[in-house]
């Protein structure tokens, strides 16, 4: 076993992983809108709580054993964090404080998604900040400690509008809280592929931290680690989306009939597909035309971990065949011959004027990209999902200092 991910350079790898940590927190920014159109506002954050509760703590505990930081204690809840979509780097740019192994606290200097809800109104920032986020984070941390409460000190709406930090919230560990469990959507998606998939050791022996043992940092430098553990973090980073996915698809084909809940599905896919193509092909300054195309298909996270989909590329195409995420039903299954608008999504974003063309079956097809005369136009749910401040976010360089508990 293999991942795609391995055979690039480790200052790549090291741009590539907060860049898929916000790929996958622009997911909701491309699924949403439509649940809004679709379901109206309360079944959209229905849907919204649905989701992340049955991905979270799987994927949550997922990463705590890829990278050797497993326990019961607060800052591991905070290292599960700075590796989540739900709380990428920068971006929602959490500050943590431990006062012990029982209690800390964490603030957000930047809150991305609170800009992008605010100018919305105050109704969708109390949707997101509150109606969210109450069961979500409890749902994060029973990952680690099923006795861990998260509470706010002040969050959205702001008043004064301008305040800051944007919300401030403590984590208590004690044995009186009542245990959190975990969600009927979770237990349902434990079931599947994604929640199970063997991926390929991290090597001990590559240059480069190798885990995340040691303590709690402020802010992680990819850099720092080494090929073998980034390769291994991007993999399940992309996981992390495709259960994220699982747990909307559950959760509108609950509300829909199910031609209606694979429309919209295909609506969220769309949309995220032309944007997290767009980053990683600017990311990594990949080549433009045919080549760039086939080299932003090849990282994208429709495609991957590889473990999970079956594809082989040439240098004009991608041949995908029957995999573990056909069989979840995931974001492979709205892709082949009868449904191309996902990959002319991902082909565009690298240059308007490619295009795809797809034979086969709908789980056994071959991709060639080609070049049109004319430029398309964009996706209306690209379009969409560019309305997030996220889609243009741009990191800058940090370093990564310990932090002390202070009591």
């Amino acid at each position: 076993m293999s991942g795609r991910y391995r055979e690039l350079a480790r200052a790549d790898l090291a741009t590539l992983v907060p860049e898929l940590l916000l790929i996958g927190q622009l997911i909701d920014r491309s699924g949403m809108a439509w649940c809004i159109s679709t379901l109206g506002r309360e079944e959209m954050l229905q849907v919204a709580i649905e989701e992340w509760m049955a991905a979270s703590p799987i994927y949550t505990k997922r990463m705590q054993r890829a990278l050797d930081f497993e326990g019961t204690d607060v800052p591991t809840i905070f290292k599960g964090l700075q590796l989540d979509i739900g709380a990428p780097p920068q971006f929602m740019d959490f500050r943590y404080n431990v006062t012990d192994a029982n209690h800390g606290t964490f603030h957000l200097d930047h809150c991305g998604a609170l800009m992008d809800v605010e100018p919305m109104g105050d109704a969708y920032v109390t949707g997101m900040c509150h109606d969210i986020e109450d069961p979500t984070f409890d749902a994060t941390a029973v990952a680690t400690n099923p006795k861990a409460q998260v509470r706010p000190v002040h969050r959205p709406p702001r008043k004064p509008a301008d305040r800051h930090p944007h919300c401030e919230w403590t984590v208590t560990i004690d044995e009186s809280h009542p245990p959190v469990s975990e969600s009927a959507g979770c237990t349902a998606t434990r079931r599947t592929h994604a929640a199970s998939l063997e991926l390929d050791p991290i090597d001990p022996g590559d240059d480069g931290k190798a885990d995340y043992s040691g303590p709690l940092l402020s802010d992680l430098d990819f850099a720092e680690f080494s090929a073998s553990a980034l390769a291994r973090i991007a993999d399940e980073v992309c996981l992390q989306m495709h259960l994220l996915y699982l747990g909307f698809r559950r959760a509108v084909t609950a509300r829909l009939e199910p031609d209606e809940a694979r429309e919209l599905c295909l609506k969220q896919l769309i949309g995220i597909a032309g944007i997290a193509a767009e980053r990683i092909h600017r990311a990594l300054r990949l080549p433009s035309g045919v080549a760039g195309a086939v080299a932003v298909l090849r990282l994208h996270p429709l495609l991957n971990p590889a473990a999970y989909v079956t594809a082989e590329f040439g240098d004009d195409a991608v041949v995908v065949r029957r995999s573990l995420a056909h069989d979840d039903d995931a974001w492979l299954a709205l892709c082949g011959p009868e449904s191309i608008a996902p990959l002319q999504a991902i082909v565009r974003a690298v240059d308007p004027r490619l295009d795809v063309a797809v034979v086969g079956d709908a789980t056994a097809w071959r991709c060639r990209v080609v070049e049109r005369a004319e430029s398309a136009a964009e996706f209306d749910e690209v379009a969409v999902t560019r309305v997030s401040t996220g889609a243009s976010f741009q990191f800058e360089p940090r370093h990564s200092l310990p932090i002390t508990p202070v009591g």
